[in-house]
């Protein structure tokens, strides 16, 4: 076979996986994860961790929000929204959630609770929704009643601009009250929608509680560009954080074969993609002539070769004192690697990283999700199915 044959068919064939979610479900050779608990060394000192599982028998879960009083709510990409109540799965699904589209990579995704939950009892999602113009990443809320969501609504629909892919979104309250959620699907290297201000491919965007645009965001009045843009450039926005001592909005997105990137988001900026990116196409060839360019932001932690990040925190509680400030990201494969998921912590300082430590790449599972629980643990999701719901604790 010529070379460029041998290259069309790499790339057709990694497209098609990356459309079917082939990569994302590969299962070659991967064994059951066990029964646990499993406890484990870290690098740090004094710093001995306990993984037990929580829940299992769930569904490609994607995220999970912590009610008060302790229960968990997950949600299932096929569609499904769970809840563990006092540490058992409740085997019925919760009524009251929107209907999905789940297509390609997308369906029920992120979940977050109100700012004023004690009052209002809402629960916002991102989802993929049909709509007569394709698949739209778009927000709902929905009021617990204690066993349901009642009153659901659409909060924001975004327009799906002719996109043919439908890809992972986040969503996450910033300090101000207002909400930011992410809008994937730009991954591939013909697709400019990333950098097209009238599409919300590849954005990150913030709305108001009620779905209206603050009159602050970067691009409101300017001709071309959709008001409730933040920040655009971005390729499949998958991990979103706010720093605890900043408040300001990081973010982790998915490159090519290599590139993924954590950034620091400041409004109104353009983080490059597809036009600069660290990443190869799945060929092996560059993406681009050169991996950065002074008019776009570049990110402050970069993978070559990649982990396909996922959701991400930064630790801020008291179980672990030697990880305050660690910032921990997800990840479902290395360098395309099956069975090769993992979280990796993060030591930043104020300059940039110091350092990195990987854990679980043992267990062969794809993880979609690190958490924080309010009483400092740190929750894991791993995206199978069956998936569970992994809890880690000091170790006695």
């Amino acid at each position: 076979m010529k070379l460029t044959s041998m290259r069309l068919a790499i790339a057709m064939t990694a497209a098609l996986l990356a459309a079917t979610g082939g990569w994302a479900q590969e299962t070659r050779n991967r064994p059951p994860l066990g029964d646990g608990p499993w406890t484990f060394d870290t690098f740090e000192p004094n710093t001995r961790i306990r993984v037990s599982i929580v829940a299992k028998g769930l569904s490609h879960p994607y995220g999970l929000a912590f009610l008060p009083g302790g229960d968990i709510l997950v949600t299932e990409r096929p569609g499904r929204l769970r809840i563990i109540h006092q540490g058992v799965l409740d085997p019925k699904p919760i009524a009251g959630t929107p209907v999905v589209r789940a297509a390609e990579l997308g369906g029920l995704l992120d979940l977050a609770l109100s700012p004023k939950f004690s009052d209002d009892h809402l629960v916002y999602m991102t989802y993929s929704k049909q709509t007569d113009k394709g698949v739209a990443t778009s927000v709902a809320s929905g009021r617990w009643d204690g066993k349901a969501l009642v009153d659901t609504k659409d909060v924001f629909v975004t327009d799906p601009s002719g996109g043919k892919r439908v890809a992972g979104s986040r969503l996450i309250f910033g300090r101000d009250g207002n909400l930011f959620f992410s809008v994937g699907g730009a991954g591939e290297n013909n697709d400019t929608r990333a950098q097209q201000p009238g599409s919300a491919a590849g954005k990150i965007l913030r709305i108001r509680p009620d779905g209206s645009v603050p009159p602050d965001n970067p691009f409101v009045g300017k001709p071309g560009y959709l008001p409730e843009i933040y920040s655009m450039g971005h390729r499949n926005p998958t991990g979103l954080a706010i720093h605890p001592d900043t408040g300001v909005l990081w973010e982790g997105e998915q490159g090519p074969q290599g590139g993924d990137e954590v950034n620091i988001i400041v409004p109104g900026k353009n983080y490059g993609w597809p036009v600069v990116t660290y990443g190869r196409d799945y060929d092996g060839t560059f993406m681009t002539k050169q991996p950065w360019r002074a008019d776009f932001e570049a990110p402050m932690v970069f993978w070559v070769p990649s982990i396909a990040t996922a959701g991400m925190t930064f630790y801020t509680g008291d179980k672990f004192p030697a990880w305050k400030g660690n910032l921990f990201v997800s990840g479902m494969v290395e360098a395309r690697i099956p069975n090769s998921g993992q979280v990796q912590r993060i030591v930043l300082n104020k300059d940039g990283e110091i350092r990195r430590e990987a854990f679980f790449r043992d267990f062969r599972q794809r993880i979609r999700d690190v958490s924080q629980s309010p009483d400092g643990y740190l929750y894991v999701l791993t995206d199978e199915d069956p998936g569970v719901v992994l809890k880690i604790e000091p170790a006695p």
